[in-house]
This record gives C-alpha cells, sequence and structure tokens, in this order.
C-alpha cells in the first residue's frame, strides 16, 4: 500500500482518501463539506481533462483552447446557459446544496492551483494541445444546461417536415407515437420544412466537442436510442430475505467513460456510487439506508415556437396584437490566435432563439425546462443523498426538474418503490409534437404537481422496473396528462419484466444474469415465423438458436444482419409513402416488427418478405464473416471500443495508449445490454456502469465501471476494468469501513495549510 499526503487550502480538517484495488476512492471526512471539498479535489487528480473539457464546453469556452473551429459551437452553448435567479437556483437542490457545491469546486481550484505551482504533473492532453486547465466558480456548476437532453425538437421538426410532404398517418410510420393519438396540428400553424439551422444550432450547443474525426459543426442524428434499466425487488422475491435493486444506467461510450465511482463518508453523510464527475454527489447508489437507481422518462419538456418578425424590424416578433423586442444579449468570445468575436444573443420571452430568417421573415425559439430553476442535470441528487426512508426520496424529488427520470428505490426495511421525476409541462390546448406559433396562442401552464406523476408502491407483483418504456396509465392517459408521445423501444423492459416473473425469489447471481441479458426480444418474436418458410441453412441456423445475440454466436450475426439490415427496412419502406424513411433519424424497428409479427396487409405475402430479405442477409453476412457459418460470430461484427477525444490527432502509439478496445461484445438495441453503430458496429451507446444491491447487506454489493476509474493515461486505474467489463464480470462495492480498509491500495491525505 502506498501513501502520500498534501497539504491543501480549504478544508476545516484532515481528510483521508483510500482508493481501494479497483480504483474506487473512499473518503473519509469530520464534516460534509470537507468530504466534497475532497470529492472535487479528486475529481481532477482522476478526470481533470474530463471535467475541464465538460465545463468549457458548456459555458461556451472552447474557442479560446482550440481556436476559430469552434466559435460558432461557443456561441451556441452560451444560448443555454441559465441566466435566470440564483438564490432560487441553488434553493431547488436543497439546503446544503451551494455549500457542498463551493466546497467541491474549492477541491478542484486547489488541485489545478496544485499544478499550476508545479507540485502536480499537468495531464499529457492539456500538454498534448497545448493548453492548462481553468479555475471554476460554483454557479459555474449549476449554470451548465446543455448536459442533459430534455427530448423531443428534433421530432418537431421531422414531423414538420414530413407533414408538409405527406400526411399525419405517414409520420405514425416514421416514429409511432404512444398513446396511439390522431396527430392534430396546432391552428395557426403554418406547416413546412423548417430551416436546418435549427437542429444544427442545438445539436453544436448538446453535443461533445469533435477533435479532427469531423467538422465541429457536423450535426450528429438525434439519438432514438435511450437506454438504461432498473429494477428492485421486495424481501419475498428474493433469495436473502432482503430487498434488491439494480442499476445500469445508459450513455455513450467515450473515453473515460462517463459515470465516476465515489463513496463520501463524513458525520450524517455516508453515501456510495456513481455520478458525473463534474458534478457533486451521486445519482445512483445507496447511503446507510436506502439503494437507488435511475433511467430517463423520455416526457418532452422543449418545444419549438415560431415567430412572425415585423417588416423591416427583424428584431420584433409578433406576440397578440403587438409587436415584441427581442431582447439581445451582447458577448465577448475569446478565440486562440485572434481577437475576441462579439456575438449578439437572441431571446424571446419563450427562451433563446435558434435561427432568424430574416428573409423569409421567421424566427425560431425554444421553450424548455432549462430556463426553469433546478433544471441542471442531475444537481437535485444531493437532495436524497441523506434520505432514510422512500418517503424522503420522494420528498426529495419535488425538485428534480431534469433530466426527466424515473426512479427506483429500495429500502433496508424492505419496501421498494417507482417514481418518475421531471418538470412535465401543462399544454392546455396542443400535445407538444408539433412545433406551434408563438404569438401568445400557446402556453405553458405550469408543470404537473410533482408528487401526481406516475409512481408505484408496494407493487403486488413483488417488483418495480423501468426501461424508458411507455408506462403511463390511469389519469396520465387522460387527452390533458400526456407528457409526451415518443418513447424508446419496449424489448428492454418486456425482457426484464418475464425474468422477474418467470422465479417466486431472486438472488445477486440472478441480478447479474439479468443485467447482461443478450436475449432479443425480436429474435424471439420472428423465429416461429420461420417455420412457414422453405427449408435453407439461413431457416435452419436461426430455428436451432437460443435468440441470444452472444458474441460468439453464428446465429445472432445472421440474425442481426437479417432483421436490422434488411427486414426492418424492407418492411417500413412497404408500407410508407417514397421517401418517407429519409425525416426518420432511425429506423422504427419496433413499429417494422410489430408490422412484420402482425402481417399487415400492406407487406403483401409475408412468407415471401421474410424469405427474401433473409436471403439477402445472408448474402451479406456471407460478405461480411467469410463463407463458413460455422466460423461467423457476433463479436467479429459487435464490439466495444472507448476512442478518446484527441484519438484523430494521435500517432498510433499514443493511439495505442489512450484509446482502450476492441473487444467483442454481445446484444444490440433490443436487448437489456449494449447498442451499436450499424456502419461499423462498434457499441456507441449503452452501460458502462453498472450496480447490484442485496440492500442491507451493503459489502455484498457489486459494480463495474469501463473502462477504469481514472482518466489518466498514466494511471493503474484508467483500463484495468476493461477486461472485467467486457466479460459481463463485477467488482465488489466495498461499504464498511473494516472492507474498504482491507482492500485499500493508496491512501491520500489531505490536510488544511497551516498558517501563522
Amino acid at each position: 500500500m502506498t501513501e502520500s499526503s498534501y497539504a491543501v487550502d480549504g478544508p476545516s480538517g484532515s481528510i483521508s482518501i483510500k482508493i481501494d484495488q479497483w480504483g474506487i476512492p473512499h473518503i473519509r471526512a469530520t464534516t460534509a463539506t470537507d468530504a466534497f471539498y475532497a470529492q472535487g479535489w479528486n475529481a481532477a487528480r482522476d478526470r481533470l481533462w474530463q471535467i475541464d473539457l465538460w465545463r468549457k464546453r458548456a459555458l461556451g469556452l472552447l474557442a479560446q483552447d482550440f481556436g476559430a473551429a469552434y466559435a460558432d459551437k461557443d456561441a451556441a452553448a452560451r444560448l443555454f446557459i441559465y441566466r435566470g435567479d440564483m438564490d432560487a437556483e441553488w434553493r431547488c437542490y436543497g439546503p446544503n446544496a451551494e455549500a457542498w457545491t463551493t466546497a467541491f469546486v474549492a477541491g478542484v481550484n486547489a488541485y489545478v492551483d496544485s499544478i499550476a505551482s508545479g507540485e502536480r504533473s499537468l495531464p499529457p492532453e492539456f500538454a498534448f494541445m497545448g493548453t492548462k486547465p481553468a479555475r471554476w466558480q460554483a454557479d459555474d456548476i449549476v449554470r451548465i444546461r446543455s448536459h442533459a437532453r430534455v427530448h423531443n425538437l428534433d421530432h418537431e421538426i421531422r414531423r414538420s417536415a414530413v407533414l408538409a410532404r405527406y400526411s399525419a398517418e405517414a409520420d405514425s410510420l416514421r416514429k409511432a407515437r404512444q398513446p396511439d393519438r390522431p396527430l392534430r396540428p396546432p391552428e395557426g400553424l403554418e406547416i413546412a420544412e423548417l430551416p436546418p439551422e435549427i437542429l444544427q444550432t442545438y445539436l453544436l450547443a448538446t453535443e461533445r466537442p469533435a477533435f479532427g474525426r469531423e467538422s465541429v459543426q457536423a450535426a450528429a442524428a438525434a439519438s432514438e436510442l435511450l437506454g438504461s434499466n432498473a429494477w428492485a425487488l421486495s424481501p419475498d422475491r428474493t433469495d436473502t430475505g432482503r430487498a434488491m435493486l439494480a442499476s445500469d444506467p445508459h450513455r455513450a461510450h467515450q473515453m473515460p467513460s462517463l459515470r465516476y465511482m465515489v463513496h463520501l463518508q463524513a458525520p450524517g453523510l455516508n453515501v456510495i456510487g456513481a455520478g458525473e464527475p463534474g458534478v457533486p454527489g451521486v445519482s445512483f447508489g445507496h447511503n446507510d439506508d436506502i439503494a437507488f437507481g435511475l433511467t430517463i422518462w423520455a416526457i418532452d419538456q422543449e418545444d419549438l415556437y415560431v415567430y412572425d418578425l415585423k417588416p423591416g424590424a427583424p428584431e420584433f416578433y409578433r406576440y397578440g396584437d403587438a409587436w415584441e423586442a427581442m431582447s439581445v444579449l451582447t458577448e465577448r468570445v475569446p478565440v486562440k490566435g485572434e481577437a475576441d468575436r462579439e456575438i449578439a444573443l437572441r431571446f424571446t420571452r419563450h427562451g433563446p432563439v435558434l435561427h432568424v430568417d430574416a428573409a423569409a421573415g421567421k424566427a425560431y425559439g425554444l421553450r424548455t425546462v432549462w430556463t426553469e430553476p433546478g433544471t441542471a442535470a442531475y444537481m437535485a441528487s444531493l437532495n436524497f443523498l441523506q434520505a432514510t426512508t422512500i418517503e424522503d426520496y420522494e420528498q426529495a424529488l419535488t425538485g428534480w426538474g431534469a433530466p426527466s427520470s424515473n426512479h427506483v428505490v429500495a429500502e433496508t426495511g424492505g419496501r421498494i418503490a417507482h417514481f418518475t421525476a421531471g418538470f412535465a409541462p401543462i399544454r392546455p390546448n396542443w400535445d407538444g409534437t408539433m412545433p406551434v406559433p408563438g404569438d401568445g396562442r400557446y402556453e405553458w401552464a405550469g408543470f404537473y404537481d410533482p408528487l401526481t406523476t406516475p409512481r408505484v408502491k408496494a407493487p403486488a407483483s413483488g417488483w418495480v422496473a423501468t426501461a424508458n418504456q411507455f408506462q403511463l396509465s390511469g389519469d396520465w392517459l387522460d387527452e390533458g396528462k400526456t407528457p409526451g408521445y415518443e418513447w424508446p423501444d419496449p424489448a428492454r423492459y418486456q425482457t426484464i419484466a418475464a425474468a422477474l416473473d418467470a422465479k417466486p425469489r431472486h438472488g445477486l447471481a440472478d441480478l447479474r444474469q439479468l443485467q447482461t441479458s443478450v436475449f432479443s426480444q425480436p429474435a424471439a418474436r420472428l423465429q416461429p415465423l420461420l417455420r412457414a418458410l422453405p427449408a435453407s441453412l439461413a431457416r435452419s441456423l436461426l430455428l436451432a438458436w437460443d435468440c441470444r445475440l452472444a458474441p460468439d454466436s453464428a446465429a445472432a450475426a445472421l440474425f442481426e444482419t437479417w432483421f436490422a439490415r434488411h427486414l426492418t427496412p424492407a418492411v417500413l419502406t412497404a408500407i410508407s409513402p417514397e421517401g418517407l424513411q429519409a425525416y426518420a433519424a432511425l429506423p422504427d424497428a419496433a413499429l417494422a416488427l410489430e408490422l412484420a409479427v402482425s402481417g399487415d396487409p400492406r407487406l403483401g405475402a409475408r412468407s415471401e418478405l421474410l424469405a427474401k430479405t433473409l436471403a439477402a442477409a445472408w448474402q451479406e453476412a456471407e460478405s461480411r464473416f467469410g463463407q463458413d457459418p460455422a466460423a461467423w460470430t457476433w463479436g467479429a461484427f459487435h464490439h466495444a471500443y472507448f476512442p478518446h477525444d484527441l484519438e484523430a490527432l494521435l500517432d498510433r502509439d499514443a493511439k495505442g495508449r489512450w484509446s482502450v478496445g476492441p473487444a467483442p461484445k454481445g446484444g444490440s438495441g433490443h436487448t437489456v445490454n449494449n447498442n451499436y453503430r450499424q456502419s461499423d458496429g462498434r457499441v456507441t451507446l449503452g452501460v458502462t456502469w453498472r450496480m447490484i444491491c442485496d440492500v442491507g447487506a451493503w459489502d455484498a454489493c457489486q459494480t463495474i465501471n469501463s473502462p477504469g476509474q481514472s482518466g489518466d493515461p498514466g494511471s493503474p486505474h484508467y483500463n484495468d476494468l476493461f477486461p472485467l467489463w467486457a466479460a459481463e464480470t463485477y467488482v465488489p462495492l466495498l461499504y464498511s469501513d473494516a472492507a474498504v480498509d482491507a482492500a485499500t491500495h493508496t491512501t491520500i491525505r489531505l490536510a488544511p495549510i497551516k498558517r501563522s
């Protein structure tokens, strides 16, 4: 075991950071404020390049470091900085939020200062790019808004284009609506294809910066690939007689991962889990009394407004019977290698203006929950870190604004619950799925009472689960209480529900097996249809298969080639007007599956369609995997790879050290485990962090993160968890002092600077 000590400016007392053999820091302090100070210091120690880039990206400060190519991205980001009442903002996150965040930032700054003084080394990315880390202010963290997508803008734009060319019925073939209610375009809206600059500005503000791989201004396709899973079991459904909880949030794969594990311990505070490294606290984990996890609840928290501009005076837009002036905020964007650029940021009463088309007399603005206090992503987690009961947790969620989330909670006493949380706009006279005129006829009437959003307590089934699926019922299916219509594929939830119902009791091994499941619901539903097809090698291979997309499976390689690349496009093309699918962000595979299984008459002779597309898939599989089907494996194509942000700029040696992978992986976007990019098979979005808890037997909890805890390429914890994660295995999430001490391999001690 190694030990080191540092004198630092800020804490009130001594702090220890015990880093276990898997790179998880366990922070012990004499006050909660000092614990958060150490969390910030340690986050900088392990993830400084990542969190520095996170801050600069969101505050519009990239061009200062990286040059003029990033100036437009900076300008877009500044449209979404929170500029409202800071007192109201801080109150949303709990009575201790500002003090804890101030301490966290002080810890980050102390580490940054130690680099400036020469006490610590500059992380290699900064040296490579010729930049330096910046100092933070506490307000920086909560003013950042653009790191949590709040859904729907992309669909509003695509839907407008479809209705301009086709019909509302056609749009349902682009993306199925849940619930299936008629689309009613708002009165007064001139339906048209909207300028691409609208979405481009939004994506510039929200997407990660690209270094060399592609244009900085490239607009990535809006993601339909939301993924995350969480569930909890009551004691009578487990083999330990205690509640159990599982959580695996999914996000884009990056190097290092978005999640970072930490244990914070001080009088009145003892919590462990994962969060985002640039945000204080954790969002998934447990304390002494409860375990908690979350997934995205895909409600609609934004609306596009279309404004008529005053002829000859485009700074004015019509509102009611008058012309209202846009507010204009002038800021200077520092740009490396040239003079500062002056930019004008425009806002209406609804929010930021994404595009002005003066020639057409139109402007486009976004109403988003981001302008409301309490919507800094995951900051509201600070409200529930000290919760001891389900009721405490439920009350803490009343201030949770964004991202809209499903929360699964389990108590040591055995109770479990599922809550939804997030600011859900009340739209009195439209459903939020189309742009609306910005003239005052379409206004939010506040938000739904956070204590009345869908929730489940004491379920009769003995379990609760969420996988982002559509799950509104009762009052929330009334016409006026549908907070969203665009929901991810239900396949993951179906797999989870079936597994939880399949046995009377479950153990931790069952939870591990389910979290890593690669069982394909589409395969299970399509497989029986193959029996009606003529005999073929393809038919035989798939009929003998267990419907698991395992990395070593030949049948999995064939099935995914068939379902994703041939059957889904063929089904959707058969029922869609010519050219419609060009307006889809991604093919709606769930819709295609339902149509194929139901034998929709628009498909013609179903068996012929299945046979034709399967034959084409076999040919593609031979081309991709070789002529011998016995040698095919899904993992030869479907793989995990974590590219470093700077990969495109690195030489071969540095690329090999800074990027991690590849490794074969199982699964697909329709399995509990893993999504991928069809062009090259790389898993671009999915799980990196997992946790399973035997609630109350805290040292029995298990976890994994990938590729590792550290973002420092020179650290032993940079990629040490990648082989374990790739093999679908876990490490202990230790909690007790004795267990942590026994597993500690590095101790860092922080002591306040002694002043004479």
